[in-house]
């Protein structure tokens, strides 16, 4: 996803960091004269429930927009995690 991110520039450590957390690939970062805009490729995954830990973040002050860019991929890790959930789940089932 194409993450899109205003912030206060006070926050914009924190709005980065958050988002390297979430596996996104920082763009681009530049001043506005409203803060900081920063752009970022994300997966969707990572994102959900991200609007509520950015105003958290920046005292209710940052504002995101999000579009699809393009599929990839998913890390080994990741992969292997999610399919050990589903035999779990299989598992349970039977």
């Amino acid at each position: 996803m194409k993450v899109d991110v205003f912030t206060p520039e006070d926050y914009m450590g924190d709005v980065i960091g958050d988002l390297n957390r979430r596996r996104g690939m920082i763009k681009s970062q530049e001043k506005t004269l409203t803060g900081a805009r920063i752009k970022a490729d994300a997966p969707l995954s990572e994102m959900f429930g991200y609007i509520g830990d950015l105003r958290t973040m920046t005292s209710g002050r940052g504002q995101f927009s999000m579009e699809f860019s393009h599929y990839a991929p998913c890390p080994n890790n990741v992969a292997e995690e999610v399919i050990k959930e589903v035999k779990e789940r299989e598992e349970a089932a039977k």
